[in-house]
Formats: structure tokens, sequence, C-alpha cells
């Protein structure tokens, strides 16, 4: 399932987990808060379907799952790893297996910076500054689980 990223009730969802509560985003948008919280209901339904979706595709067994955060912890069946899926705003709906990479070699180097950057960022998560992405990740993703 794609999430309808551009969407009205995506942006609620935002608002939310960036945290707003229902009735300042009502008050900030002029509408009812009961229209927000029938959208916020309706986006976590389709924010939780997409994450079991992309769980079951990459075979991802299910441990935890918080849709208000846009956060699925899981274990890889195959590669026999932690895995965590989430929703960036900027990055579309992502899967990261914990791994000790070799960063200094790998083509995604850049990207997976901006990646562990921008997602940090997005939920006001502080992490260290390194060249590794892989301590970045780690960090993060500590943080992260901690949330859910």
């Amino acid at each position: 399932m794609l999430l309808p990223m551009n969407d009205k009730q995506f942006g609620f969802w935002k608002m939310r987990r960036n945290g707003s509560s229902n009735i300042t985003i009502a008050n900030l948008l002029g509408i009812s808060r009961q229209a927000v919280s029938k959208a916020l209901l309706t986006m976590d339904e389709k924010i939780e379907s997409a994450l079991r979706d992309m769980a079951h595709s990459n075979q991802i067994a299910i441990e935890k799952i918080n849709a208000e955060r846009g956060i699925l912890l899981g274990q890889s069946i195959p590669f026999k790893t932690p895995a965590i899926i989430f929703v960036s705003d900027k990055h579309g709906m992502q899967v990261w297996y914990e791994h000790d990479g070799n960063c200094g070699t790998c083509q995604r180097y850049t990207e997976c910076i901006e990646l562990l950057w921008d997602y940090a960022t997005e939920l006001s998560i502080r992490i260290e500054k390194t060249a590794d992405p892989t301590k970045m990740a780690e960090e993060l993703f500590a943080k992260v689980k901690a949330m859910v």
C-alpha cells in the first residue's frame, strides 16, 4: 500500500507526530476537532496497514507497531537481524536492518547519512555528529525504539 503523503490526512498525521494536539490542528486549519480525530484514525489505519504490508514483503516478523509515530520494529527472518520500518516525510517508507556496515566503501554512504539526519530531525531526536552511518543508526534507532 502506498501512503498518500500529499493528502490532507497525512498532513494532520505529521502535525500530530510533531507534537500538535488535535485541537491545535483543528484551530490552525479552521476545522472541527472531530474532523481531525476522524482523519487521524483513518491515517493511522493506513499507516499501520502500509507498515504491515512492508514487513510482509520484506519477511520481517513484527514485534511492535506505533502507527502514530509511523514505526514498526521487527526481526528479519532471512537475515536473522533486527529491522525497523519507518515513515519519513522526506524519504517515504524505509526499511533499515541492524548491521555492521563497511560505510567507507559503500556507494550509498552520503544517502545513508542524509536519511539518518533527516529522520532524526523529523522526530526531533538529537544524535551525535559522526562520519559513521552505522554508529548514527545505532544511536538513532535506540532512541526510536524507546519511543515505541
